[in-house]
């Protein structure tokens, strides 16, 4: 069983044969009953009848809820029973037990016990039973004496699976952005700052569709970079109040049918004060449980932080290209061994782990996106794929800055001399020249030192412009200053 995850965000390992969820023998199997009839259960899941019949009915992907998912149920859970303790919803006891037995679920010791595929019921009603039936039988067992807790009477109490489990979503994601990925971003940004200061004086050949432009700076790149990097915080931070907002309480449809008053309130305020998180009720709970347009933002902003991965891990693949035919005006650290016949060749595998990330994370957020348009009256019906797709998201771009920063960033090193040539011999290094000779002439300049092969500066001597008397020799040297041409 898993350790406590503190709101760790990967994958529940599928069940494998002989497991829990597929008992190798026939008395390994124990009969439950729900409102439909029996149900045989392995002998020893926690769960009941109506997981059962889940695990049954959608054999489909093996992938099942994300850790912090089942966490963010368990921590519901455990809010919704002190608090209708509270409101004389259920008695003291039972609560506790309940209290008690999803707190170790949140902690990670019963996740073996959640074996429900995500693609499931739309509603997201098959983990919400799988959670209330693991956690009454735990706290059945902590009370004894042959008491029992009830999944839907006393687990479920006051609560709906169309509310409480588009708030655990909610819970989870808003989780993960602020303690994994929002960190992780920062930790990135400042790699990529300093490296922006270690080459504010390393000048290059600027290049606009991939051809030659006037010189900029390594540092001023590496700064852009940084840049895209913190403008996805600011996007993340921006998106918070809208993804931290929670229907919970609106139970079926929105009404808050089944909850005494005052429970909303007090739940959210419970689960933000044992999770640490700017959790809030929903402003409308009707927009709350028939749209997830909060999540839908979320993931738009991390699909927009998966862009930026992508314009960064791709400029460091093409300014580190060679290293004798590409670029070369930077060098990655090596890492591993790039081929399996070429000997000595090493590539670019970081940037390019980036590059699939983003590309996972693109795909993800267009099934949000269409996910999210499925709000069909007063409930959203694809809330366990949204739950997927978002917080894997999450996780692969919390790990992939990290893996940037350490494993390529940090090591790089910048081949000077290299990149300055390139500046000096780009022909556009003759925009300065406009102000004196005017941009016909300076086209023709530049025409001529690429077909001869010569630099800028021979080709305005040999033109004879200085004898002209259109310029001095000082302004052709100041105008032909490329580290100055970064700074005008």
């Amino acid at each position: 069983m898993s350790e406590n995850s503190d709101f760790g965000s990967g994958p529940v390992t599928p069940g494998t044969p002989g497991s829990l969820g597929n008992p190798g023998h026939p008395g390994d199997f124990r009969i439950e009953h729900d409102s439909m009839g029996e149900v045989r259960v392995p002998a020893r899941a926690k769960w009941r009848a109506q997981t059962q019949r889940a695990v049954e009915n959608f054999p489909i992907s093996g992938q099942r809820l994300e850790r912090s998912h089942i966490e963010a149920l368990a921590r519901i859970k455990a809010a919704a029973a002190k608090v209708n303790a509270e409101l004389g919803v259920l008695d003291k006891e039972t609560a506790v037990a309940v209290q008690e037995a999803a707190q170790e679920v949140a902690e990670g010791r019963w996740d073996e016990h959640f074996p429900i595929d995500v693609f499931q019921t739309g509603s997201g009603t098959s983990s919400n039973m799988n959670a209330n039936e693991v956690i009454a039988t735990l706290a059945s067992e902590r009370l004894g004496g042959g008491r029992k807790v009830h999944p839907n009477d006393h687990v479920n109490a006051s609560q709906s699976s169309n509310d409480v489990f588009p708030s655990s979503i909610h819970i989870a994601a808003t989780a993960a952005v602020i303690r994994d990925l929002m960190p992780a971003l920062e930790h990135l940004a400042v790699s990529l700052e300093h490296k922006a200061a270690e080459f504010a004086e390393v000048v290059k050949s600027g290049r606009t569709h991939l051809m030659d432009a006037t010189p900029v700076t390594l540092g001023q790149e590496f700064g852009g970079y940084a840049a895209q990097v913190r403008y996805g915080i600011e996007r993340l931070r921006g998106s918070l109040p809208r993804l931290a907002e929670l229907p919970l309480g609106g139970t079926a449809v929105g009404t808050g049918i089944n909850t005494p008053p005052g429970f909303s309130a007090a739940v959210i305020a419970e689960v933000a004060l044992a999770t640490g998180l700017p959790l809030t009720e929903a402003r409308n709970h009707f927009e709350a449980q028939g749209a997830r347009d909060g999540i839908v933002e979320i993931s738009g902003q991390l699909r927009t932080i998966g862009v930026g991965f992508t314009k960064i891990a791709n400029d460091l693949r093409w300014m580190a290209s060679g290293p004798r035919t590409g670029l070369a005006e930077i060098t990655l650290p090596d890492l591993q061994p790039g081929s399996s016949i070429m000997p000595g060749k090493v590539n670019p595998v970081i940037p390019e782990a980036v590059l699939m990330v983003a590309a996972q994370v693109t795909g993800n957020d267009a099934t949000v996106a269409a996910a999210g348009a499925a709000g069909n009256f007063e409930l959203n019906v694809m809330l366990p794929v949204i739950a997927r797709n978002v917080l894997e998201s999450v996780r692969l771009l919390a790990n992939a800055a990290r893996l940037l920063a350490d494993r390529t960033v940090d090591g790089i090193t910048a081949n000077v001399a290299r990149a300055r040539e390139y500046a000096e011999s780009s022909p556009s290094v003759v925009t300065p020249l406009n102000k004196y000779i005017g941009y016909e002439e300076a086209a023709k300049v530049a025409k001529k030192s690429l077909a001869e092969r010569k630099t800028i500066r021979q080709v305005v001597i040999e033109e004879g412009y200085v004898e002209q008397g259109l310029l001095t020799e000082e302004q052709l040297d100041a105008a032909l200053d490329v580290l100055r041409m970064t700074h005008p």
